[in-house]
């Protein structure tokens, strides 16, 4: 289920601020409640992918907001030419405006295979986000500023044209501690094969890319940053994967402290638990300086594993088997895929595991007060799940033990269908299917991709339905 299928975004129906952007369009009324009273209106398709979107395939694959009802968000879709192009969407007061391709991209994608990978809004209106076009000779790296609600032209991101001499370079993740200050990274290639990459802005204006800092790591040619998560200006942390000299996959992480990157390192505990030598960060957040918790997997002999860590006061701690997966990943296939932190040791998680019967089953799992709890599946997705694959593909905290999920389970007719889930002080609720989605979703393959919430209750939520004709849109929806 990658990038280039059509997206679905749910709204938020009460907002703030008022920001002039593009025309509106309002959401629908109906609306579905989830136990501990979250209530999701009904997810639409974004406005103006109908006109963008003529080659059918659409897809939201990051949202973020700032406040209830003031999100941004981006994806790609398909032009009538059956080239691949990046947008960005706003919602303002409650209401999305209508998408538009990513300013600038039209005179940098040549080659025609552009996306947004990664969206973060720092408050109404102020956004940046990354991701890749194509050159016409290889893929480059790009990045975007939304200021005071209007998207400004995108750049490639400085200082990657004289580091991706291997002409691929990509954004994976942007995040904003304040307007105009954000970090993003991501990869580049040259001629010793794929190096970690990590940017900054400062006062709105993009640094040089440097790759990196713990080079020496890479010994296998092969490197990313797959996450980054600021705190605040100048302090985030990262991670990824890299290849060591054997040539197998390990986990790092690395932080930016003051504004300056520190070297990477090996994610500490994973030497011993990655026998078998596919170990890779998936997911970082960072609630405080210093104070981050990330997720991902390992592989113990054959058997893949899902993994927590967390660093205190600028110290990462050892890695861990994500409590409780022992018994639930009888099928020896486990990962996080997405990890939030509301407050510094008070974070979810979420992903996926194979149980005993060979069915993939989605996963949560909460930090409280710097303890791991038990893993559980997700509540409600035993019923839902009857085609055995459910997963979490996205978790955001408002507030600790307020947080939200989203996904796709299969059902049993076989079809994928996105899927939102809430914890309520604590305590996961059952899993919902995406109100609206049932009637959208005629194709039989949905999934949110991306969650954000603003405030406990407050979530938006975007991703991906296909139609009837088999043609994949982008949605969104929202709780009010």
């Amino acid at each position: 289920m990658g990038s280039r299928e059509l997206a679905i975004v749910v709204v938020a129906a009460v907002g703030v601020a008022s920001l002039a952007s593009g025309s509106a369009v309002a959401g629908t009324g109906a609306v579905a409640a989830s136990p501990g009273t979250h209530v999701w209106g009904t997810a639409m398709k974004v406005p103006g992918t109908a006109t963008l979107n003529r080659g059918g395939n659409a897809n939201v694959t990051s949202v973020s907001c700032a406040s209830p009802g003031n999100c941004g968000a981006g994806g790609i879709y398909r032009d009538g030419t059956r080239h691949f192009q990046a947008f960005v969407v706003s919602q303002v007061s409650g209401t999305w405006h209508t998408a538009i391709e990513v300013p600038g991209t039209a005179a940098l994608n040549q080659g025609g295979d552009a996306s947004i990978t990664s969206v973060s809004c720092a408050s109404a209106g102020n956004c940046s986000a990354g991701g890749f076009y194509g050159d016409g000779f290889g893929r480059q790296a790009f990045v975007v500023g939304q200021t005071h609600g209007t998207w400004h032209a995108a750049i490639e991101v400085p200082g990657t044209a004289a580091l991706n001499q291997g002409l691929a370079a990509e954004i994976n993740s942007v995040s904003c501690a304040s307007a105009g200050n954000c970090s993003a990274g991501g990869f580049y290639e040259d001629s010793s094969g794929e190096h970690a990459f990590v940017v900054s802005q400062i006062n709105g204006t993009w640094q040089k890319a440097i790759e990196v800092p713990g080079a020496a790591l890479n010994q296998g040619g092969l490197a990313d940053i797959t996450s980054v998560s600021c705190a605040s200006a100048g302090n985030c942390g990262a991670g990824g994967f890299y290849l060591d000299s054997s040539f197998k996959e390990q986990a790092f992480v690395v932080s930016q402290a003051g504004g300056t990157w520190h070297p990477a390192i090996e994610v500490p505990g994973t030497a011993a638990l990655n026998r078998g030598g596919s170990a890779r960060t998936v997911s970082v957040s960072c609630a405080s300086a210093g104070n981050c918790s990330a997720g991902g997997f390992y592989a113990s002999s054959a058997a893949g594993q899902a993994f927590v860590v967390s660093q205190v006061s600028g110290t990462w701690g050892t890695a861990i088997e994500v409590p409780g997966t022992a018994a639930l990943n009888q099928g020896g296939n486990d990962d996080i895929t997405s990890v939030s932190c509301a407050s510094a040791g008070n974070c979810s998680a979420g992903g996926f595991y194979l149980d005993s019967s060979g069915h993939h089953q989605a996963f949560v799992v909460s930090q409280v007060s710097g303890t791991w709890h038990p893993a559980i599946e997700v509540p409600g997705t035993a019923a839902l799940n009857q085609g055995g694959f459910a997963w979490i593909l996205s978790v955001s905290c408002a507030s600790a033990g307020n947080c939200g999920a989203g996904g796709s389970y299969t059902d049993g007719s076989g079809h994928a269908q996105a899927s939102v889930v809430s914890q309520v002080n604590g305590t996961w609720h059952p899993a919902i299917e995406v109100p609206g989605t049932a009637a959208l979703n005629q194709g039989g393959s949905a999934e949110v991709s991306s969650m954000s919430c603003a405030l406990a209750g407050r979530c938006s939520a975007g991703g991906r339905y296909t139609n009837i004709f088999g043609r994949v849109q982008a949605f969104v929806d929202s709780e009010t």
